[in-house]
């Protein structure tokens, strides 16, 4: 599974499992916000990060 986070120049957002749940709490970090349309817009300096989580009992 992967797991996802955004990173600010200053502040590092928790690890969530979905990509969305991500974004719509990034919005609260300040790395970026939902437009009217829907899309994640990451503000200048924003990194998504990544990671693989493995599964209990692997």
């Amino acid at each position: 599974m992967t797991q996802y986070r955004f990173i600010t120049p200053k502040r590092r957002g928790k690890w969530y499992d979905t990509l969305a749940m991500a974004q719509t709490h990034a919005q609260r970090l300040g790395a970026g916000f939902l437009d009217q349309a829907g899309q994640f817009v990451a503000y200048r300096g924003t990194i998504l990060q990544m990671r693989s989580k493995a599964w209990p009992g692997d």
